[in-house]
């Protein structure tokens, strides 16, 4: 198994994510809404903790539920949670082993909030403390870099919001879910080739707003630890009061712009970028607009909707990833200094 292999694997454990796992997470739902509960607490470290930045806009979207990322050393060091009355308390952990995540759903459980985990190794400690697990069954993922764990922890969060909000046209469109991804899976050859232009840059931008806010997260995060480059996201809006101030000419943006309520936002922004700084472009989309600015455009199935975009959009910004890395004379499966699992207090 190979950081490649468990990228390209993806559409087959989204699809059989969604089969296995409906019955146990309208189950879970049940329980849920038999309970008065006003928000979710949700904790994460890493690549989790940007699958909990989807859950932030999609559960507050499609469920009116607002959602508080945790702090989880007011847990473990300062010994001061806050209270969680009436909260779903949810844990995000590709492991179950990082003990500070732990440590906020047993908090939970000791203020009788409802707690969830979702993770790929259902016996882990996380697992263990939580009332409800859900079980995102990625298979082993042996590279460093999560990939596949990404991608099935949105497809729970997903699962969870449709079964919670009971909207059958959402579960029909997460049924397509994994199609969309065999197309942007498409783009391998071209994004190969493409990633040569940048083999020589030490610092970028990611830019991406709403659902995909995450999705320009998690491309960083992949740039940062495979290649070694800065890569600092930001929303398009903070982005405009201050950081654009770091951009030149040439400078290199890589940008996430799917069609949807902030679309046009992103495309004022790129569209200021390359005519008025002439920026370098690197830009994934659905929109023909946003991709006719860029250098290097990634086009991802039009059809899909803002929602699940991230799902979709993180493949083209995975194979980057992995191709410059390898362009870069980087060992993909094996970046210096982190390790898989990662246990922090």
């Amino acid at each position: 198994m190979s950081l490649f292999s468990e990228i390209t694997e993806q559409p087959q454990r989204v699809q059989s994510l969604l089969v296995s796992q409906r019955t146990n997470v309208e189950q879970i739902a049940s329980v849920i809404q038999q309970h008065d509960i006003q928000f979710i607490f949700l904790a994460a470290r890493g690549t989790s903790d940007n699958a909990g930045r989807y859950a932030n806009y999609l559960f507050g979207a499609m469920n009116g539920l607002p959602l508080a990322l945790a702090t989880p050393s007011l847990f473990t060091y300062y010994k001061r949670p806050p209270l969680l009355k009436n909260a779903l308390v949810i844990g995000i952990s590709q492991s179950g082993k990082s003990p500070d995540i732990v440590s906020v759903l047993e908090e939970g459980k000791r203020q009788r909030c409802l707690t969830l985990a979702i993770t790929n190794e259902p016996n882990s400690p996380l697992a263990n403390t939580a009332d409800f697990v859900f079980d995102i069954r990625a298979g082993t993922e042996e590279a460093v870099a999560a990939t596949k764990t990404y991608t099935t922890s949105l497809t729970a969060i997903a699962m969870l919001s449709t079964a919670l909000h009971g909207n059958k046209k959402q579960w029909h469109e997460l049924e397509k879910v994994s199609y969309w991804i065999e197309d942007a899976l498409k783009l391998d050859e071209f994004i190969a080739e493409a990633v040569q232009r940048y083999r020589y840059i030490d610092q970028t931008v990611v830019l991406g707003r709403g659902f995909d806010y995450s999705t320009a997260f998690e491309w960083a995060l992949k740039l940062k630890e495979l290649t070694y480059i800065i890569a600092e996201p930001y929303s398009s809006a903070d982005f405009a009061h201050g950081p654009i101030a770091l951009v030149d000419r040439g400078y290199p943006i890589f940008a996430v712009a799917a069609k949807g309520r902030v679309f046009d936002s992103m495309y004022h922004m790129l569209k200021r970028l390359r005519s008025v700084i002439s920026a370098e472009l690197v830009v994934i989309s659905n929109d023909k607009r946003a991709l006719s600015l860029a250098q290097v455009p990634l086009n991802v199935p039009v059809d899909m909707p803002e929602w699940l975009s991230p799902l979709v959009n993180i493949l083209p910004a995975q194979l980057f990833a992995y191709h410059l890395t390898r362009v870069k004379g980087y060992d993909t499966e094996h970046p210096r200094t982190i390790s898989k699992v990662t246990e922090t207090k």
